[in-house]
């Protein structure tokens, strides 16, 4: 079995080195030309030989800076959230910040407890991917004067910065795409709404291309509760589309729209269950490209939204709000660039447009 090895203090460095504690944070701080070059040595050695490294989060607060920021995140298993993340905490470093996370798991009322938490660390300010369920949590913590940066997901009267896909370009591309493929009956699918405001925003956008183009196609929507609700909305979908799209170029194929990748994958499973081929009984374009989104059975066609981009303007937003840039807080839309797979495809063999 293996000890644990007690780590060395700067206590333990002033007694190896016969000197006082202020003798050797005087070291530490590059102060050493108040120092005697042999005193200097003797800190120098008892450093070494006791594998003394000081604690930077310790020497950041004596500094008035922790140059930590913390980011809460609602779902970490969301693909979206982890790409954002990386962007996030690029950008974070190349400035000279560490990330703190924290997960909330989809669940609302650990959003207060992860602002507490985190503000314990002594983060400076925030990156907030949240259900926004408890918006005075980060209203307290806006209000003690760390700024907060908003991503994806608004929150209910906290005016601040934010940083999003733009859900309606990417609703109406989506629904464009699959109108020239030959698709006139179409679906979105989203998690349950749930106040999420990038949730209402998709759900909005679709509603408004449907009226819009209301001669062209038909619509409708579904908030996916459970499997079981989901194979039947589909089924039900492809019936409708059967008797009212007959004759069009689909050829009676009705089309899917997943609001997320989580949704895709449901979505995947539930055609699989029906027993059904992607892009011949159904079409399918999912909001979010994944690594295995090109892999599934013809490939899914997807709207990809620029994760990377998104987290690294959310931080470089934040970094400029730390070094004291003033003013009213800016909305910031990112396009989604469109990737036509197999997916999209009809039995009939119509081609994407």
């Amino acid at each position: 079995m293996t000890k644990n090895v007690r780590r060395s203090t700067i206590a333990d460095v002033a007694r190896q080195a016969g000197v006082s504690k202020a003798t050797v944070s005087r070291f530490l701080n590059h102060r050493d030309t108040l120092l005697s070059p042999e005193i200097a040595r003797r800190v120098e050695a008892a450093i070494a030989q006791l594998g003394y490294s000081p604690s930077p989060m310790a020497q950041a607060l004596k500094r008035g800076r922790s140059r930590l920021i913390g980011l809460v995140v609602a779902d970490i298993t969301n693909p979206f959230s982890v790409a954002v993340l990386r962007g996030a905490e690029q950008a974070c470093r190349e400035a000279g910040y560490l990330v703190m996370l924290f997960n909330m798991g989809n669940e609302g009322d650990r959003e207060s407890a992860g602002l507490q938490a985190l503000s314990s660390y002594k983060v400076e300010g925030f990156i907030l991917n949240t259900t926004g369920h408890d918006p005075g949590a980060a209203l307290e913590a806006a209000r003690q004067g760390k700024p907060i940066v908003l991503v994806d997901r608004r929150h209910e009267g906290l005016n601040v910065d934010f940083v999003s896909l733009d859900n309606q370009h990417a609703i109406a591309l989506s629904c464009r795409h699959l109108l020239g493929a030959g698709y006139r009956e179409l679906m979105l699918i989203t998690e349950p709404l749930d106040k999420v405001s990038a949730r209402i925003e998709r759900k909005q956008a679709f509603h408004d291309f449907v009226q819009t183009h209301a001669d062209e196609v038909s619509g409708c929507d579904v908030e996916a509760q459970d499997q079981t609700g989901l194979i039947e909305a589909l089924k039900a979908l492809r019936g409708r589309a059967a008797v009212a799209t007959t004759g069009c170029p689909g050829g009676g194929v009705p089309a899917v729209i997943a609001a997320n990748a989580v949704v895709t994958l449901r979505v995947i499973e539930a055609v699989a269950q029906l027993g059904w081929r992607l892009g011949h009984e159904i079409g399918l374009l999912g909001i979010d490209d994944t690594p295995w989104a090109p892999y599934i059975g013809p490939g899914i066609s997807t709207v990809a939204q620029p994760t990377t981009e998104l987290g690294r303007l959310t931080a470089h937003c934040l970094i400029q709000r730390l070094q004291g840039l003033d003013g009213p807080a800016r909305q910031m839309l990112l396009k989604g660039k469109l990737m036509v797979r197999g997916s999209t495809r009809t039995g009939r063999g119509a081609e994407p447009a």
